[in-house]
């Protein structure tokens, strides 16, 4: 009788994964202090990385079209709707997808569609409803230290602090994931190449589809939430709470 074995970034080491993201996740939920939420945080962030490392060498030696190139539209609420995009469009660069913006104009955005490997686009999105909740119970409550300043420039600098921040602690963890599958020598295929490759895959076909598309403006920030923000995110769980179910998140401001 023939015996099949799993590859070491398989179907069932990746399912095993995703149990034991949840279970951290839930975990950083139930902690009694917040440093002992961000030690379940940090491995979560870690494996979910790796998770995605693996899913991009898997569908590279998988058969064709197992991880299709393609994008997904997704509607951005007001208030602060171009400062919630973009903690959605950098969500999506730090986790190799491109992203556009929709309806761009008076400091509001009406959508972004996040373009790119269908595997990467579901991590964007599971990402990104985690965090805007994180944000929301966050940016509600806070006011600016100086009476004098508005509290809505106040809190959407707070929210771009806090998505530049969220896209530098991504882009860490998908690079550490990329070294250390490599260093380990579990694929016969290094990880580098075949996300070099995803990306210029992604590029390919994003120019083809947005030929002519210019680029957006760099946001103009006035409040000095900012750093507020950045700090706030460097506390965030970036696993995406109750990794694995979708849920509706909060409007920011609501």
């Amino acid at each position: 009788m023939s015996t099949t074995h799993d590859t070491p970034g398989g179907p069932a080491l990746q399912e095993a994964r995703l149990d034991r993201i949840r279970k951290l996740l839930a975990k950083a939920e139930r902690a009694g202090t917040a440093a002992e939420a961000q030690i379940y945080t940090d491995k979560a962030v870690e494996l979910m990385a790796r998770h995605g490392v693996d899913e991009a060498v898997l569908a590279a030696t998988g058969p064709p079209g197992h991880d299709p190139i393609g994008g997904v539209r997704i509607a951005v609420d007001d208030p602060y709707s171009a400062a919630k995009a973009r903690l959605l469009g950098w969500t999506a660069a730090a986790l190799r997808c491109r992203w556009v913006l929709h309806d761009s104009r008076g400091g509001k955005v009406a959508a972004v569609t996040v373009f790119g490997f269908a595997s990467d686009r579901e991590r964007v999105e599971l990402l990104y409803t985690s965090l805007l909740l994180q944000a929301s119970t966050q940016v509600n409550r806070i006011r600016p230290p100086d009476p004098g300043e508005s509290v809505a420039a106040y809190r959407r600098s707070w929210i771009y602090g806090f998505a530049a921040r969220v896209h530098e602690r991504l882009c860490e963890a998908e690079r550490a994931a990329v070294g250390e599958s490599d260093a380990a020598g579990e694929s016969a295929i290094s990880a580098a190449l075949v996300l070099a490759d995803r990306g210029d895959r992604v590029a390919r076909a994003y120019s083809e589809e947005y030929s002519g598309l210019r680029r957006a403006r760099p946001p103009q920030v006035s409040g000095s939430g900012y750093r507020s923000g950045a700090e706030a995110a460097d506390r965030a769980d970036l696993g995406g709470t109750r990794l694995g179910r979708r849920g509706r998140a909060r409007a920011i401001g609501g």
